[in-house]
């Protein structure tokens, strides 16, 4: 073949038979040193009309020259020499090459010079390459569809059934089924797509995506209904649309997301000397909290000089100050084994549990105040800066008409100091800050809650504190609606929310005893995780989605709400997939209480499903606060008691 603009004769190239062996290849997912490799579809440029020339054209002519890559679609290459459009029938119009700037007659596309096109040698009437490919059909087969295509006559507006967006231009239609419309550039997409280079790099992905040609509904369920990775958006709606995914990662994401070129970088919308006190979350580990936060910025690390002993408004007993090493073996010596075990700090790796009863956060470290008295039955213990906590807080922004109060306990609410915080929405029974005469009871760490923060899985952008209520939008950390929850952080520039509770108490790293190293809070599914997810502890499958804790040493999982339960795996609640946190993370367990209608002494605690039934009400006492002898089989739902001390 000759083409009078190109020096050499062209050779016809087979693409169907030159890869015919890839289909096979690709399906094999037994070697895993292909699990990274790119696997590219070919793709070069054709000389005449400036368009790509894929697989899908079937075959191309190229340069016989191994020094020079002239190629040209096989459709182009055989053009006639002379054309008779339909919309200028008197002439014949002549193929040849543009010297200056010239505009097509058909779609008013105007161009440079160099371009292959059409023009009458009458009159002056062009037209391009594109619109005489329009109006000649060229047929191509596509493998999203089982019949041939055709291009539409003329340039039309229309919604295109690969990506769903409205496009104007060339589009192919199928002569057999009257409804499938695909745009010319949606037919050109390539089988596999580096993510970054697509999106200008304003989202990325370590793995090559592969175009699909449907996400049906049975995929989705078995992958719990994924979310496209950069609009946020489902697919359960659109089914029959195209979508770049790897399934090696849980990655999915649609065409026109893709593809967008409209995509920019996520760049910060703010200036750190701006905000020179910027609290940056998630906490580095999970004792941290806002009133380490506020101590350390306040005081340093170093803790301010305390007496051995002290009377807290808080207890009835002295409390002593546990600050060396020498001193919690001196504690330890002179007491009994019972209470020497009271002394150990808190350790999941050991499956030693020691909480604070001001913020109800992990004891971790010294120096800290416990309870002096000998007796098994008292648990008190204090961090340092919790016997510091301010005795008033003004103008809180959840109330601030009214001071609150800092209190041992909420008055008039549930037994043993139990209420609900009117910020977070958890249950608690730490210290509370409270205004009586409205009811209104917020726990010590909520009390400081600041105004804007910064999150890492939200890094570039500020998040604000908002207290309006978010029916219909749901918190980024778990994808339930925040519902009559009236605290969030939200960004401003984008739908990114967080539950409160999400943003303070989901550390960035924990520890457990079912993993020896450190679980990482992951945001997203894993990369090379082509298996379902299921947590360790519940042993129930979760939605990757939504944040989980994971060891990347040791390829386990744990869902957030499972991470606190360092004792029993049966605390793992029933309806633990409504909140992402651990619906009892501000409440300390245990103590000794005595009530009329039992003879041996009650531990406060957490029911599991081995508890059965409450005594009094015959209740399921799975998931409720109770109240159960360790001597007998006793156990009763905590509001059936009417009176104990």
């Amino acid at each position: 073949m000759k083409v009078f603009e190109h020096e050499h004769p062209l050779d016809l190239i087979d693409l169907e038979e030159k890869y015919a062996h890839e289909k096979e290849e690709s399906e094999s997912d037994d070697d895993e040193n292909n699990d990274l490799a790119i696997v590219e579809s070919f793709r070069c440029h054709c000389h005449r009309c400036g368009r790509d020339i894929t697989r899908y054209h079937k075959s191309y002519y190229k340069c016989s020259s191994d020094s020079c890559d002239y190629s040209i679609h096989k459709f182009c290459a055989e053009l006639p020499s002379t054309f008779t459009h339909t919309t200028h029938n008197a002439h014949p119009l002549v193929l040849q090459k543009g010297y200056s700037k010239w505009r097509c007659d058909i779609c008013q596309s105007h161009y440079n010079g160099q371009e292959i096109y059409y023009t009458c040698s009458s009159c002056p009437f062009d037209i391009d390459i594109d619109c005489v490919m329009v109006a000649t059909e060229v047929i191509i087969h596509h493998p999203s569809h089982r019949h041939p295509l055709v291009p539409i006559t003329r340039p039309i507006l229309c919604k295109c059934d690969a990506c769903g967006r409205e496009h104007k231009g060339v589009f192919y239609h199928c002569t057999t089924c009257i409804n499938f419309l695909v745009h010319s550039d949606c037919v050109s997409l390539p089988k596999t797509l580096i993510l970054e280079q697509a999106t200008d790099d304003a989202f990325s992905h370590t793995h090559p995506l592969t175009l699909s040609y449907s996400f049906p509904k049975e995929d989705q369920r078995e992958k719990l209904y994924p979310r496209c990775i950069i609009c946020d958006g489902y697919f359960y709606k659109t089914t029959t649309l195209w979508i770049y995914k790897c399934d090696k990662c849980w990655f999915y994401t649609h065409v026109a997301c893709a593809t967008s070129k409209d995509l920019v970088k996520t760049h910060k919308n703010f200036e750190d000397a701006d905000y020179p006190n910027l609290l940056s979350l998630p906490f580095p580990y999970e004792t941290y909290s806002m009133l380490k936060h506020i101590s350390f910025k306040e005081n340093g690390s170093q803790s301010t000089k305390d007496e051995g002993n002290l009377d807290h408004w808080s207890h009835q007993h002295k409390l002593t100050l546990v600050d060396t090493k020498e001193c919690s073996d001196h504690i330890t010596k002179q007491s009994s084994s019972s209470f020497s075990r009271r002394n150990l700090v808190h350790n999941p790796m050991k499956k030693i549990e020691l909480l604070c009863n001001g913020c109800v956060r992990p004891i971790t470290s010294i120096p800290f105040y416990m309870c002096a008295d000998e007796g098994e039955s008292c648990n008190f213990a204090l961090h340092e800066w919790c016997t510091r906590l301010p005795d008033q807080v003004q103008n809180h922004p959840g109330h601030p008409q009214h001071t609150l109060l800092l209190r041992p306990k909420a008055i008039e609410h549930e037994p043993l100091g139990l209420f609900m915080c009117d910020v977070c929405s958890f249950k608690c029974n730490g210290f509370v800050y409270s205004c009586v005469e409205c009811h209104y009871h917020i726990d010590v760490s909520c009390a400081f809650i600041p105004e804007q923060i910064r999150h890492e899985a939200h890094p570039n952008h500020l998040l604000w504190r908002t207290c309006e209520p978010r029916y219909e939008q749901s918190c980024r950390s778990w994808f339930i609606d925040l519902g009559w929850n009236y605290f969030s952080f939200r960004c401003r520039d984008c739908d990114f929310i967080l539950h409160v509770g999400c943003a303070l108490f989901l550390s960035q790293t924990i520890r457990h005893r079912f993993d020896k190293h450190p679980l990482k809070l992951s945001y997203l599914p894993i990369e090379n995780h082509r298996s379902l997810y299921f947590c360790e502890i519940c042993e129930r499958q979760f939605d990757p989605k939504r944040w989980f804790y994971h060891c990347y040493e040791c390829l386990q999982s744990i869902y957030c709400a499972c991470a606190p339960i360092i004792l029993e795996c049966e605390k793992s609640l029933p309806f633990h997939d409504y909140r992402n946190v651990y619906s009892y993370v501000n409440v300390k367990f245990g103590g000794m209480h005595n009530i009329e209608d039992h003879p041996h002494p009650l531990s406060f605690l957490q029911g599991i499903e081995k508890d059965g039934h409450c005594h009094k009400c015959e209740q399921q006492l799975w998931g409720l606060f109770i109240l159960k002898c360790l001597q007998c089989t006793f156990a009763i739902d905590l509001g059936c008691c009417e009176s104990f001390t």
